[in-house]
């Protein structure tokens, strides 16, 4: 095994008086009274709930990637179904779905596990899903010095489903491929017909 302990960085401490001031301030503006008992707690609550939904900005999601074995094995690797919700820039608005992450290995493996905490911490800030699968993408082929890597991301846009265009159970799919996934069209195909597979 490579790579030192797998120690957490200190954690970035939001600056709450500062967000809970603006969710009041928002109450105020929408014209609701957040002096009300129901609201009372509410900036508070909005808060603490940003500091956990974007806590990943401050973190380096690489390190997982780091903590690897030594290992022969060089056929694919592929997890799918990872879980996630990120908040999508525009309109700070939840998106939520499902990340399919698969590398062909090049004499050294990365547990499972590492695989999704780079999808959850990734995920825990304001972004567009476009860029979230190209940064798990660039990590992994940077960090594991894999053959192939292919990250493909489906959610639902809870901006699109509850405002705008109100289409809910939309899903929006992106991929990005790097290395031989990008210049092998047959492998390409073998591991997405994985990832598709019911």
């Amino acid at each position: 095994m490579s790579a030192s302990k797998d120690d957490s960085p200190a954690p970035f401490q939001a600056d709450l008086p500062r967000m809970e001031r603006a969710v009041r301030e928002i109450l105020a503006a929408v014209g609701e009274d957040p002096d009300r008992n129901g609201l009372l707690e509410t900036p508070a609550r909005v808060a603490r709930m940003y500091a956990e939904l974007f806590s990943g900005l401050h973190l380096d999601p690489r390190r997982h990637l780091r903590r690897v074995f030594d290992e022969s094995f060089d056929e694919l690797v592929l997890v799918r179904d990872i879980s996630f919700n990120s908040m999508c820039e525009h309109h700070l608005l939840p998106f939520l779905g499902k990340a399919h992450l698969g590398y062909l290995p090049k004499g050294k493996i990365v547990g499972l596990s590492k695989l999704a905490r780079v999808v959850e911490e990734v995920s825990r800030r304001p972004q567009v899903q476009e860029r979230m699968t190209h940064l798990i993408a660039d990590m992994m082929a940077e960090e594991l010095d894999a053959k192939g890597v292919i990250v493909v991301l489906e959610a639902e846009h809870s901006c699109m489903s509850i405002r705008g265009i109100r289409k809910p159970g939309a899903v929006t799919i992106t991929s990005a491929v790097r290395g031989l996934f990008k210049t092998n069209q047959s492998s390409r195909a073998e591991v997405m017909s994985l990832i598709n597979r019911q």
